[in-house]
């Protein structure tokens, strides 16, 4: 009997919420997974990782002996779908394990997982504003870098907007903010789509759908994790306003002057995330490789006691 209530124990290590660390991946991304029931005969869990990057429930996910090992069916190469495994071992209050596809061994990574960390902020209505940070200056590029390394810059500005290259890289500010407000106005064209990174962790999505009925991949979303109330959104090539608050965990979202969610607490990682420390301040990151998109303003006003 002590030694069956020792394995549980040591299985249920492996149940809660993670942020996992990439080795090696070009693009910095950090992915997130959470366990439930890892004790059990019928574990569960939740999954935001490459490729695809929407939140899924894990189709299959089983512990044998003292390692997790979950499965899905993606295309993670050409001629796909393709079996991907991925497995985990508790060491040190950690997850360490990998990704495996067979016959595609570039596709490999590993990864160290750390517990989502608990956020204490909450939205009460006692943040007080600081100094507004204008992160575009209407002239250049000034105060963002590439989120890829070894990218040169693809984003660049024309007659006071700042716009993307087809096929950019995203771009990250160079400031870093906890707790804030932040402004908006952008514009695309028909069916583009880009987003905007909240710490570098939480995508807010932006993309034409207009007249459609409000989904979780819809202008204004907390990607692949939560719709919005309203489609809010305007036709393409009208210009259109964010304004987004973010204080801890919770998450207001204003789309041209509709709220679309309010205070909506934020599980974790998008599929933007590209830094593991989730408690910690974060950039602005703007999405270039997914459609052509415009921003003529762009402020960030942080939030204090």
């Amino acid at each position: 009997m002590i030694l069956f209530a020792l394995l549980l124990a040591a299985a249920a290590d492996f149940d809660g919420r993670w942020n996992l660390a990439l080795d090696g991946d070009p693009r910095g991304r950090v992915w997130w997974l959470e366990v439930r029931g890892a004790a059990t005969a019928k574990p569960e869990g939740r999954f935001v990782g490459a490729p695809g990057g929407q939140m899924d429930a894990i189709p299959s996910i089983e512990l044998k002996g003292n390692q997790l090992h979950w499965y899905f069916e993606r295309g993670y190469g050409p001629g796909g779908p393709q079996r991907g495994h991925y497995q985990a071992s508790f060491e040190n209050g950690k997850l360490v394990g990998s990704l495996e596809v067979p016959g595609l061994p570039n596709v490999g990574r590993k990864f160290i997982g750390t517990r989502a960390p608990v956020i204490r902020d909450v939205d009460d209505g006692r943040w007080r504003a600081g100094a507004p940070v204008e992160l575009f200056n209407g002239k250049d590029t000034s105060g963002w870098e590439c989120r890829v390394k070894g990218r040169g810059m693809d984003w660049h500005v024309e007659e006071g907007l700042l716009k993307n290259k087809k096929g950019a890289a995203d771009i990250t500010s160079t400031q870093k903010f906890w707790n804030f407000k932040l402004h908006a106005e952008f514009r695309y064209q028909q069916k583009s789509n880009s987003g905007i990174g909240l710490r570098g962790r939480y995508e807010v999505q932006i993309y034409d759908d207009f007249g459609d009925a409000p989904s979780l991949h819809g202008n204004g979303a907390l990607y692949s994790r939560v719709a919005p109330r309203v489609n809010a959104s305007r036709k393409p090539g009208e210009w259109q306003t964010f304004d987004i608050t973010l204080i801890g965990r919770q998450l207001t979202v204003v789309l041209n002057g509709k709220t679309l969610m309010d205070k909506q607490v934020v599980e974790g990682f998008t599929a933007m995330a590209t830094d593991a420390a989730e408690d910690q301040a974060g950039p602005i990151t703007l999405q270039g490789d997914h459609g052509p998109v415009e921003f003529r303003k762009i402020t960030v006003t942080p939030l204090a006691r």
